[in-house]
């Protein structure tokens, strides 16, 4: 199947990307916010371990743009170099270097040589651990004895009172864990660490508030209606997600009178994506086939109740940690990890890859079923019905 390339990010929408991180909230809040997916968020958060890249800022030393349009302005008019010197109060010597870098004095533009000077400045500067390899020897020997990062840069502080060049701040030793790009710490230390953690969470990141583990007025399994156990009449439903990498998910639909199999793909798994992506998969097939949904206690199911406003489907909910309660789709989702096996990043797949998959699992027979498949038994059901 062909997977979507990850999309981009505008550096507006990086800043912003950033800011939400840093204020706490999750990736789906995020992803939902700039219109992209978790995973794509997930993928940006964890290059850099968590931690916001430090602001570019140019030198003060450096030219201004509106010293190189008055340079450009200044060489079309025929000014010598001395001349453009005076008037910006620069050294002739950084005028000449400027035009040459960018240019000649026909060619030079102001706003083709700030870019360039720009991305040539782009010089991160090595942090200490990779300069002095005495102290770095020594944070990876007691990161190694689980200290840490601040008992580290506080006992450092003590151990070498005169020697400032031995001291280093707890936020460096965390960034050159986490940021793997800088090459410093290994990366097998973060095993080390209390939280095990592999990437740093802002610490207004906060569950307080999120109904995590209840469902507000949720209607037990066993309020459900008798004819939902025997499956003698159909449009009675199960569902559940399955998770993949970079925090991908996908809802699985099980009916329990045929079999039958509904993928839906979700931009995230906080409560209002799943419930608008249900919502409109039920649309697709003839109301009578949806008479009600049994689901766990998943907390992405928290606005059952405006699903059930918006598809007039009931929702049920299983006791917790009773998975078999929902039998049916725990066992089609078995047979769905042929198809995407764990740790596949389920954000690539588009509904018409979902309904592929779907299709080939609805026209296997079942033995549960005589033999007859999904999709066939679905359809004699339907022709019924009229």
């Amino acid at each position: 199947m062909e997977q979507m390339g990850r999309p981009g990010f505008s550096a507006k929408q990086r800043a912003e990307l950033w800011a939400r991180w840093q204020a706490g909230e999750s990736l789906s809040d995020i992803g939902r916010a700039l219109g992209k997916q978790a995973g794509s968020i997930h993928g940006v958060v964890a290059a850099c371990g968590g931690i916001a890249p430090a602001e570019r800022r140019r030198s003060r030393l450096a030219l201004t743009p509106s010293e190189r349009e008055e340079i450009s302005r200044s060489l079309a008019g025929g000014a010598t170099i001395r001349q453009i010197a005076a008037t910006l109060q620069r050294a002739p010597s950084t005028i000449s270097r400027e035009i040459a870098r960018h240019g000649t004095r026909r060619t030079y533009r102001a706003t083709v040589a700030d870019s360039r000077a720009w991305d040539r400045a782009r010089r991160p500067k090595p942090c200490r651990l990779a300069t002095h390899i005495p102290l770095q020897q020594i944070v990876a020997e007691k990161l190694g004895l689980d200290w840490s990062p601040e008992q580290i840069a506080g006992w450092l502080r003590v151990q070498y009172p005169g020697a400032s060049n031995m001291h280093i701040s707890h936020e460096t030793i965390y960034r050159s864990l986490f940021i793997q790009a800088r090459g410093v710490l290994k990366k097998e230390l973060l095993k080390h660490l209390r939280s095990r953690r592999m990437m740093r969470r802002s610490r207004l990141a906060s569950t307080e508030g999120q109904p995590r583990g209840q469902i507000i007025d949720a209607i037990s399994i066993r309020e459900r209606p008798a004819e939902v156990e025997d499956r003698a009449i159909p449009g009675h439903w199960e569902g559940d997600l399955i998770s993949g990498a970079k925090n991908s998910h996908i809802a699985t639909l099980v009916e329990r009178h045929s079999r039958f199999t509904m993928l839906v793909k979700v931009q995230g798994k906080d409560a209002a994506s799943v419930a608008s992506a249900l919502s409109r998969e039920v649309r697709r097939l003839p109301r009578e086939m949806w008479r009600s949904l049994t689901w766990d206690r998943g907390s992405e199911m928290a606005s059952h109740k405006a699903f059930t406003a918006d598809t007039d489907v009931k929702v049920y909910f299983c006791d917790p940690q009773s998975p078999w309660q929902r039998g049916t789709n725990e066992n089609t989702n078995r047979l769905l990890r042929q198809y995407f096996p764990k740790g596949t990043e389920l954000a690539g797949f588009s509904q018409t890859d979902l309904d592929e998959v779907a299709l080939r699992l609805n026209r296997r027979p079942r033995k549960t079923l005589g033999f007859i498949s999904p999709a066939d038994k679905l359809m004699a059901t339907v022709a019924s019905t009229r």
